[in-house]
């Protein structure tokens, strides 16, 4: 049975499994993150081009978040030395930025978690280099409607099993596989914190959405299986049959009538083309 729990504005939270209800300054403080982490990836939609190699879009994420008044989540989190994850081709997530330079057909996931005054704005979004082929183009569409339908069942008395089942629905429809080894969760003051928000599941399962919850969304949908494995660098995630995966994420706020999407963004590129 899942605990929840009034968190106050002067309370320093705890991960201890229990889900934390905030109010209207919380709400006001992921927004300012939220909208910073947007801006973010706004900003980068002209850098992340054929021959950038994966540094220089961390060093670039890293002096965008700290010109915004924010500090990178990422940078040294459990020995994490990066400001940003870049996730290419058949990368699932968590990809480590390097020299590897991105080629003409790639297919790239740029993921940011700024802290903007104690509060994480967490997102992430595809991004196609050059030529990009129809099959990863198909793919990339299919993930962003998975993420929105999720959204859209996230409202006051539905479950995480509503959520789940929604994105799953979608992307079994069209042959994908979703990828159960990750999952979304809550944050706010806290990176990582309950609940879990999985991205297949059956409807009316798991914990009840109720006002104030915070937690991102983030399906990882594969062409192929949804089997994944971990490169030996403990971070990278794989495709274990090497077919493309791509992911969506927003950090969203449940409200007395819906949600609100916190890591919209402020130019209307929240998917591709841009």
């Amino acid at each position: 049975m899942n605990q929840y729990v009034n968190l106050s504005d002067a309370e320093t939270p705890v991960r201890d499994g229990t889900i934390k209800l905030h109010g209207p300054e919380g709400f006001d403080g992921m927004r300012k993150a939220g909208q910073l982490a947007a801006s973010v990836l706004d900003a980068l939609t002209g850098f992340v081009t054929e021959g950038v190699t994966t540094a220089e879009i961390d060093a670039k994420a890293r002096e965008l978040i700290l010109a915004g008044g924010g500090i990178p989540a990422t940078l040294g989190y459990r020995g994490f030395t990066h400001s940003c994850c870049t996730s290419i081709n058949h990368v699932v997530c968590h990809g480590i930025p390097a020299d590897r330079k991105l080629k003409d057909g790639d297919i790239i996931n740029v993921d940011v978690t700024p802290i903007l005054d104690g509060w994480h704005g967490d997102t992430s979004r595809m991004f196609l280099i050059g030529d990009v082929g129809v099959k990863a183009r198909r793919l990339i569409d299919v993930t962003y409607e998975c993420l929105m339908l999720g959204i859209e069942q996230a409202r006051p008395g539905n479950t995480m099993g509503d959520v789940a089942h929604a994105i799953q629905r979608h992307a079994e429809k069209h042959r994908y596989g979703v990828v159960r080894d990750f999952c979304g969760h809550g944050l706010g003051r806290l990176f990582h914190d309950a609940p879990e928000v999985v991205h297949a599941g059956r409807p009316g399962t798991g914990p009840e959405l109720k006002p104030g919850m915070f937690f991102t969304i983030e399906p990882m949908i594969n062409i192929g299986k949804p089997a994944v494995k971990m490169l030996d660098d403990g971070w990278t995630a794989v495709t274990r049959d090497r077919s493309l995966s791509a992911q969506f994420e927003h950090s969203i706020g449940i409200t007395e009538s819906g949600c609100e999407i916190f890591t919209k963004s402020p130019a209307g590129l929240d998917r591709p083309p841009y």
